[in-house]
């Protein structure tokens, strides 16, 4: 395609794309993405190539807040002394390539990056213990006649303990991969969690749009054929998306999210509820037991060679 606008010599099929190694098992219809290269070259860059690994980035009832960051100059200056934001750096990296599975976590720790605390230095380190014992996890698509575009999406309601904000997580899957995510923390305030939910579901709804387009600009899958897929684990959400009433509750929810209505109306996009077991997009907005973690990495595709 580019090579009709711009004058190309072509390479063959590419093995690594921006510290990402790319690996092809045609005859059984796989493709893998590895980042066990670049995950191996931060640990050594932070001393931590010899480290012991740990099951889980976060677990379950692991708090943080800014109550948590050092309050006068002289804490201050012994966090100064470590690289704490070199590290968040080098992790946001591998969580926007190819480990969502690290997302939530590295978006924590960037609330503290103007101010530490030793706390949060800990935190960092364990989710590079993590990745020690993980960097065979690669981003796994398998060859199907069905490209559909799935997407789960989720919120955590008041996650943040300094401002009670919610957390938005999504996650679209293709071919037994993920191929987009987002954790991300809401920037209203929702005092209900359907109204975090739903605000959770009008950004995957935005994303979905746009998502559409592009691959339909690609000639892959014909994405205007039937209706995007959206799981979201509040029944609530799904029942107002698909009401085309004011409900007294949510009239101060901001008219913006009466796209999603509009889109579900078009239909665009299909929303269908799902058990919060199933809830792919739960890694993205919490911290989860280390066996429910765990299932629901391998269930995103990030998988072992």
């Amino acid at each position: 395609m580019l090579s009709t606008h711009f004058d190309m010599k072509d390479l063959g099929e590419a093995s690594y794309f921006l510290g990402i190694k790319i690996l092809r098992d045609r005859a059984n219809g796989v493709l893998k993405l590895s980042q066990r290269t670049y995950i191996e070259k931060i640990l050594k860059r932070f001393n931590m190539h010899n480290c012991r690994s740990t099951k889980a980035p976060i677990v379950k009832g692991d708090k943080f807040s800014k109550a948590q960051c050092p309050q006068n100059d002289d804490k201050r200056e012994e966090i100064r002394t470590v690289p704490y934001s070199f590290v968040v750096g080098s992790l946001m990296y591998a969580q926007v390539c190819t480990r969502l599975d690290i997302a939530f976590v590295v978006g924590m720790l960037g609330w503290y990056l103007s101010n530490p605390r030793s706390q949060h230095w800990k935190v960092a380190k364990k989710v590079l213990r993590y990745l020690q014992g993980t960097k065979d996890l690669m981003l796994t698509y398998q060859c199907t006649s069905l490209l559909d575009v799935v997407g789960f999406c989720d919120a955590d309601f008041t996650g943040c303990i300094d401002d009670k904000k919610s957390t938005t997580g999504y996650i679209f899957m293709m071919a037994g991969g993920a191929v987009s995510w987002k954790s991300v923390k809401q920037t209203l305030t929702t005092s209900s969690t359907m109204e975090a939910e739903y605000v959770a579901c009008y950004e995957a709804c935005c994303h979905d749009m746009w998502m559409q387009n592009f691959i339909s600009a690609l000639g892959v899958v014909d994405s205007n054929c039937r209706p995007l897929k959206l799981f979201c684990d509040n029944s609530a959400v799904v029942a107002f998306s698909k009401n085309t009433r004011s409900i007294s509750r949510s009239k101060h929810i901001d008219v913006k999210f009466y796209f999603v209505k509009e889109k579900v109306v078009e239909s665009l996009i299909d929303i269908k509820h799902i058990s919060t077991n199933s809830m792919l997009a739960d890694p993205l907005t919490k911290d989860l037991p280390i066996i429910v973690f765990q299932e629901h990495v391998s269930q995103m595709g990030l998988l072992e060679a």
